[in-house]
């Protein structure tokens, strides 16, 4: 055993500092960024914010109203080869190029992505997602889809230290996902003890990937647009969302109503709900670890997304970024005890 005494950063440990600025309005800032990938010949151009691969965010529908905004969307990886195809059939080009398809480890999992890739080819992303990216078969399957699967990214994680990152990059990833337990409806912190501070995830992340040639998404923790800021600003160069664009009509999850108010049902994907949903329950020598929670209903989510990019494109001018890259160059963090005045919260 031993003990670390590095400080460790939250979102809610740090406010960005303003900085003089020749921005006259918002609307100069540019929030696109292009990639290239460190195993594929894959350019893309984009805002790198995504919907996460959950089925009460990753859907089809939300993916639709994404891509317009050239946002991203990890498509949830419980729809049906018949589902895909019929969304595909619908769906434009634009759209195709903002998604992922998502998988778990498992020999049927890669068999699926292996015929939803073979059938719609403009699909240049894969995301291989697990709760615990530490594990050796983690490692040896993006191996094995990197062999398979030679020319589209690959996204894979969660890891939360920078000599995981270096690993999986080495095995095959394009892109690390970042972050282990700040999601809103997840629990591994409480039931394991296990997580990391996401802000100080994302720097030590990036660090890491950024010298390899790699990429980082920071998946969680995310509240207000001002985190996804913070997020940008502590180099992340994707931002995962899932709490925030839950409730929403395009969202997944079951519509309720109560004392005639509207919500939608969203939960963990290792959650108690979404493992009697997709697998048969909770297995006998596991834990859930998420929670179900009944989220007022929002309506589109084209109001959200508007709200985001507004608050976003008004960091950049409070730091004088004229572009989301520029944004972690202009970053001063100072630490805080407090964020708001919540006298009417």
């Amino acid at each position: 055993m031993r003990i670390e005494n590095d400080l460790k950063l939250g979102f809610k440990d740090v406010m960005i500092r303003p900085k003089r600025s020749t921005l006259k309005s918002r609307s100069q800032v540019n929030l696109e960024r292009e990639f290239t990938f460190l195993h594929s010949n894959i350019v893309w151009k984009g805002i790198p914010i995504m919907a996460a691969n959950m089925d009460t965010v990753g859907t089809f529908e939300i993916a639709k109203a994404l891509g317009k905004h050239n946002m991203f969307t990890a498509i949830h990886k419980h729809y049906t080869i018949e589902e895909w195809r019929d969304f595909a059939s619908k769906a434009d080009e634009k759209i195709l190029r903002n998604l992922a398809v998502s998988t778990g480890t498992g020999k049927n999992d890669s068999n699926k992505v292996k015929q939803i890739l073979t059938e719609f080819p403009s699909i240049n992303f894969i995301c291989i997602d697990v709760a615990n990216g530490y594990s050796e078969h983690f490692v040896n399957f993006v191996q094995k889809m990197r062999k398979n699967h030679p020319n589209k990214v690959i996204i894979a994680g969660n890891v939360v230290t920078g000599e995981m990152v270096e690993e999986l990059l080495l095995a095959g990833a394009d892109i690390i996902k970042v972050g282990i337990g700040p999601g809103s409806v997840c629990t591994t912190r409480v039931k394991t003890g296990v997580g990391y501070p996401q802000l100080s995830a994302i720097i030590e992340c990036a660090d890491a990937a950024h010298g390899m040639g790699g990429q980082i998404i920071s998946d969680g923790g995310c509240k207000t647009p001002g985190d996804i800021a913070k997020a940008f600003g502590g180099s992340a160069d994707f931002v995962m969302l899932g709490g925030m664009l839950a409730g929403h009509k395009e969202s997944g999850g079951n519509l309720i109503e109560k004392d005639g108010k509207k919500y939608k049902i969203f939960y963990g994907m290792s959650s108690e709900t979404a493992m009697n949903k997709h697998v048969g329950g909770v297995a006998e020598y596991r834990a859930s670890e998420g929670k179900t929670v009944e989220v007022p209903y929002r309506g589109k989510v084209e109001d959200t997304i508007i709200d985001i990019l507004g608050g976003i494109r008004s960091t950049c001018t409070y730091v004088g970024a004229s572009r989301l890259k520029e944004l972690t160059k202009r970053t001063t963090f100072i630490r805080v005890q407090e964020q708001e005045n919540q006298i009417y919260s």
